[in-house]
């Protein structure tokens, strides 16, 4: 039997879904079992759901005195040593920003291979598919054994459930404090917008909005159902947007379960960081924009009517 450990991510005490697609991928076979390391939290209180979708144990990851998620130095190096202790044979986390990071510094610890940003797989084979050129191709990666980790893109996966029963151990990681880094307060914005890489629907403008002023037409509609708003390129280079919501091939790569563009014309690098999202919707006015024969279902009309029309239906 393979146990593959998954480094498992919250926000604001709750589990992320990206999490559980992870834990889903590292069960594809029968022949891996999963072991969750829970940093900073309670596991009592996730037991339940990390159950739920097959994870046979989990190891409760503190330092005494203070919070790991505070330093990213101090929780790499204690994962690390997590790591050493119980001898997974496969290293997984979301690929998110603070999975990727905190992957990345493992990997370096442990001086073992990684792979970000994997599109699929096989902890069994040993043989991970990650995206390259744009999508256009996909490269298949093989390990050597020993141990290797892998981050796994968010909305790849589906999440499934797979009822287990799960073990608690205590993992207390102990060592001096390094000095580099002072926390002096952490503070949430509590206006901060979800996270275009893990968001299940995304809103995006294009050159087309015409002002960042505008912008506010879809963060409204975006509200109403818990989406997330990008920006093609063309907006970003215009003002509109900021490069932290660019989607696209010099921008963030995406795979939400509804994509809709908005006065996008739909370019091959734009196309490129939205491809694999499951439904495409087209909002534009040109009936030649390049968007249409790339989309599911297209809407030919004037987005500063069908987005407000959209929002007040969902009022």
């Amino acid at each position: 039997m393979l146990t593959i450990a998954i480094i498992i991510e919250t926000d604001q005490g709750e589990i992320k879904p990206s999490s559980c697609e992870a834990i889903t991928a590292a069960r594809t076979h029968d022949s891996c079992s999963v072991t969750a390391f829970l940093v900073d939290e309670d596991p009592a209180k996730h037991r339940r759901l990390l159950e739920a979708y097959g994870t046979t144990t989990i190891v409760s990851i503190r330092k005494p005195g203070s919070r790991l998620d505070e330093r990213p130095e101090d929780a790499a190096a204690a994962v690390a040593e997590a790591v050493k202790r119980f001898k997974p044979d496969g290293l997984a986390a979301a690929g998110t920003r603070r999975g990727n990071d905190l992957l990345s510094r493992i990997a370096a610890m442990l001086d073992i291979p990684l792979v970000l940003d994997c599109t699929h797989v096989d902890f069994a084979a040993r043989r991970v598919h990650k995206s390259r050129f744009s999508g256009k191709t996909t490269a298949v990666l093989e390990f050597d054994p020993g141990l290797f980790a892998c981050s796994i893109r968010p909305k790849t996966v589906q999440a499934r459930l797979s009822r287990a029963n799960a073990e608690i151990v205590a993992f207390p990681y102990r060592s001096s404090d390094p000095g580099r880094i002072k926390v002096k307060g952490v503070q949430r914005n509590p206006d901060a917008p979800v996270e275009l890489t893990e968001a299940s629907i995304i809103l995006s403008g294009g050159k087309a909005m015409g002002s960042a002023e505008n912008f506010m037409i879809l963060n409204t509609c975006a509200r109403k159902i818990g989406a997330a708003v990008g920006a093609s390129r063309a907006a970003v280079d215009a003002g509109f947007a900021p490069h932290s919501m660019q989607v696209g091939q010099t921008g963030k790569t995406v795979s939400p379960s509804v994509y809709i563009a908005c006065g996008i014309s739909g370019s091959i690098q734009h196309f490129a960081g939205m491809k694999t999202s499951r439904t495409i919707i087209a909002v534009n006015i040109d009936p030649e924009a390049p968007i249409f024969s790339k989309c599911d279902y297209g809407v030919l009309g004037d987005l500063f009517e069908i987005v407000p029309a959209l929002t007040e239906l969902l009022t």
